[in-house]
């Protein structure tokens, strides 16, 4: 199926779900991310705030502040995104896409600050690729030379597809995707 049917399916399969269902699948996404050894040992990890219906962060980031981990969360500055530190979710307002961001006037990091990045999506195949939103954004942020952080996809099981996904040569693929009911390690 080519990309812009499959991200229009999923989109619109994403908003039709239930708060009941979003909740409870978003729950056991966490708790598997959550699992992780590349999680546990992580001391700073890059999250990022849901919209439309995307698996929940929540539960990872009080998880991530109870632990003491350093927290980054995404930014779009014009054409590029960048990673600020928060430390309390109170610091996230409205940003560009009605998407919550961290206050303009933090610090910006890079990439290779992170130890492990929680990447959305709109769909994922079982070797890591991804369909996004079609604006580039986190495959432009993951080219940093010196990122060497784990790549998490986070999403409802739903949004797994057993086709592959063709990738463009700029697509970063994931190390690992999780959802609610799997953990799949792509051997990235």
């Amino acid at each position: 199926m080519p990309k812009r049917s499959l991200r229009s399916q999923l989109l619109a399969q994403r908003r039709a779900l239930s708060h009941d269902s979003w909740r409870d699948s978003s729950r056991a996404a966490q708790l598997n991310l959550l699992s992780l050894d590349e999680y546990i040992r992580a001391e700073c990890i890059a999250l990022y705030a849901p919209a439309h219906n995307e698996t929940d962060t929540g539960m990872i980031l009080t998880a991530s502040f109870h632990a003491g981990k350093r927290v980054l969360y995404p930014a779009v500055c014009g054409h590029q995104m960048v990673f600020r530190h928060v430390e309390r979710i109170e610091e996230l307002q409205e940003g560009a896409f009605g998407i919550l961001e961290p206050c303009p006037t933090g610090v910006d990091h890079q990439a290779d600050e992170a130890d492990l990045i929680v990447v959305p999506g709109v769909a994922f195949d079982l070797t890591g690729h991804r369909i996004g939103y079609g604006k580039g954004f986190y495959d432009r942020f993951l080219q940093h030379p010196g990122c060497r952080a784990h790549l998490v996809g986070l999403c409802h099981d739903f949004q797994l597809t057993a086709d592959a996904i063709s990738a463009d040569v700029h697509d970063i693929p994931m190390e690992i995707v999780v959802s609610d009911k799997r953990i799949i390690r792509t051997h990235r």
